[in-house]
Formats: structure tokens, C-alpha cells, sequence
């Protein structure tokens, strides 16, 4: 019996990984934008041989998932990978409730402004509303990933699920924050984590990127769990003590103004 379930066992792995790489490929070509990259280029950024990253591809390009360019040599998304956006629609009802607020803050604040969604132990930006100021934040643009406690948004996300739960999430992501973000350490995280639940807004002090600080507060949903952040990036500079009680405090506002939304939206649809 164990010989006949091992090949089997084998070959589902290896799907998985196949499955898992093909994502990846969507995933990259979403965060690059409607410009696309050339076949040499996904392969590079994913680390993938040359014959894994064209047979990949052009499988996405059969089923749809991807379109070539013939005339530059670029692959970009296709038509199907909009129809499951699209699908996928209501999930973001809440970013399209914020929209007019995160304007707001961006123009009131003049610097730049994230809103993100709790994904497992992941936060991924939707939105980012540029403010006026010369000088703006480049970390993080729609549809990047960040490790739950690596960024001000993320870290308010974090510091409002249960502390088993972020002991969890610290554990699983420890890797990846030792490879990209080595000064989020467990450490420093649960040091903003205790922070933030006093003050009720997270600072984020350079620990991501040198000169880069930001502001982050929770949004719950109407059962009162968490389930997205809102976020003020600038540089050092304009980030004083009381600027970023002011900042705080207007984004817990903006929060709350939020949650009501949704209870109301859920009202008008029972």
C-alpha cells in the first residue's frame, strides 16, 4: 500500500509547485504594472531557469492569464486574470468606502497615504494616496506584501489580534524579516506593539527603510475584528512628537468614520 500512495504523493507535490510558481508569475506581472516585463526578466526576479519561467508563461499566455506583446517582447496580464479581479470585487468594498477619506488625509497631511488589508500573516496594500510635499515615500505601492509587524499599518494590524496570535505570526515570518526588514526584529516589533496599544496609533521609526517613518491605525469591521490599516508615510523630518499625536488621532478618527460606514452599508443591504 505504501508504494502504490507514494507516486501519488510525489505528483501532487510537484503540482502544488508548479501551481504555486504559475501564481507567482501573476503575482510578479500585477505588481510591475501594465508595462509588463521581457521572459529574461521574470526569470531573473523569480529565480526560476529559463525553460521553467517560458513554459510557465506561455501556459498563462494559453489559458488567457497573460498577453504577449510580440512587437516589444513584454508579457503583461490578460484578459482572464481581470475577469477573477473582477470576481474578487467585493472583497475590496471597504478599500472603495475609504477612498474618499484616504484623499482627504492625503491632501490635509500632504504626505503619503496607505490603506492595507489583513492576509494571514501578511498585510497587502490596495491604495496609496500621494499628499503634496516635495519629497514622498517610494517604499510601497498597490499590490505589495508586506510581514505583519513591518511597517506602521501592518504593525497596528498586528498589535490588535491576540497575543497567541502574534507570537504565531512572529514565528512564521521570522525568516523573511531576518532577510529584507533585519531591523523588525521580534524585539523591536513587540516594543511597537505595546506602543501602539497604549497610544492607539503606531509609530514606525525608520525600522524600515533610513529616514522613512510613518503612522498606522487598525480598521476593524463591524464585528469589531481587524481587518485592514490606514497609514501615513514622510520623511523624518516631518514626523515630530506633536505632529504625530496629531496624525494619530486624525487617523483613529478616520478609523472609527470607517467602521460606522460599514455597519451602514451592512444595514442597507439586510
Amino acid at each position: 500500500m505504501t508504494m502504490l500512495t507514494k507516486p501519488a504523493e510525489k505528483t501532487e507535490m510537484a503540482g502544488a509547485q508548479t501551481l504555486r510558481r504559475g501564481l507567482s508569475v501573476l503575482r510578479l506581472l500585477t505588481r510591475i504594472g501594465p508595462g509588463g516585463l521581457r521572459m529574461s526578466e521574470i526569470g531573473r526576479r523569480l529565480e526560476l531557469n529559463k525553460a521553467t519561467a517560458i513554459r510557465l508563461t506561455r501556459t498563462l499566455v494559453d489559458e488567457g492569464f497573460v498577453l504577449h506583446d510580440r512587437g516589444s517582447g513584454r508579457y503583461r496580464l490578460g484578459p482572464e486574470a481581470f475577469a477573477v479581479g473582477l470576481a474578487a470585487e467585493p472583497s475590496y468594498e471597504l478599500q472603495r468606502l475609504a477612498a474618499p477619506t484616504l484623499r482627504t488625509l492625503a491632501i490635509e497631511s500632504g504626505d503619503t497615504v496607505f490603506f492595507s488589508v489583513l492576509h494571514g500573516y501578511e498585510s497587502i496594500c490596495l491604495s496609496r494616496d500621494e499628499g503634496d510635499f516635495p519629497i514622498r515615500n517610494q517604499l510601497i505601492k498597490a499590490g505589495d506584501r508586506l510581514p505583519l509587524g513591518v511597517g506602521a499599518g501592518s504593525c497596528a494590524l498586528l498589535a490588535a489580534l491576540l497575543d497567541d496570535e502574534i507570537e504565531d505570526a512572529l514565528r512564521r515570518n521570522a525568516p523573511l524579516r531576518a532577510q529584507r526588514f533585519p531591523r523588525c526584529t521580534d524585539a523591536a516589533i513587540k516594543r511597537l506593539i505595546q506602543e501602539t496599544r497604549s497610544l492607539g496609533y503606531c509609530v514606525q521609526p525608520g525600522l524600515v527603510i533610513d529616514d522613512s517613518w510613518a503612522i498606522g491605525v487598525v480598521v476593524c469591521d463591524a464585528s469589531n475584528s481587524p481587518v485592514a490599516s490606514i497609514s501615513i508615510a514622510a520623511i523624518k523630518s516631518r514626523m515630530g512628537a506633536a505632529r504625530n499625536a496629531f496624525l494619530g488621532n486624525r487617523l483613529m478618527l478616520a478609523s472609527q468614520a470607517l467602521a460606522l460606514l460599514q455597519t451602514e452599508a451592512g444595514k442597507s443591504v439586510d
